[in-house]
């Protein structure tokens, strides 16, 4: 691709939205939860709409959250339903107790990979155990 660029544009612009959002590879702790707390507003303003265009900065934050866990907090290989599954054990909730997220039978289909998490339900989980919303996706 041989796009034309403009740089001496473009640098400008990122750098007034970088002092404004601090988006940049998270560097330590603090900036990372600066980091989760610009994920969840961003969630907040799209509103479960997949296609609203805070989607965009969501996945971008996201990936920068998920590269400095990964390389500061190293987890097992666990996808976002075995880690459901955890802390649904941990605090002795059964599917019937998930109501934030679906009826019975959803939360079912979630557990047994039937059904992905959406964004709102993803949220709904993030506040309900008080973790990232990283920890589902």
């Amino acid at each position: 691709m041989n796009a034309h660029v403009p740089v001496k544009y473009l640098l400008p612009a990122w750098e007034a939205f970088r002092r404004e959002t601090y988006i940049a590879p998270i560097r330590d702790e603090a900036h990372c939860q600066r980091m989760v707390a610009m994920l969840e507003a961003l969630l907040d303003e799209a509103a479960g709409d997949e296609s609203h265009p805070a989607m965009g900065l969501v996945d971008i934050v996201g990936d920068l959250i998920e590269d400095f866990e990964a390389a500061h907090h190293p987890l097992p290989d666990v996808t976002g339903v075995q880690g459901l599954k955890f802390l649904m054990e941990q605090h002795g909730l059964k599917q019937s107790d998930l109501r934030e997220i679906g009826s019975q039978g959803v939360v079912s289909e979630i557990l047994t990979g039937k059904r992905e998490l959406n964004i709102r339900q993803v949220r709904a989980l993030s506040e309900r155990f008080g973790v990232s919303p990283a920890t589902f996706v």
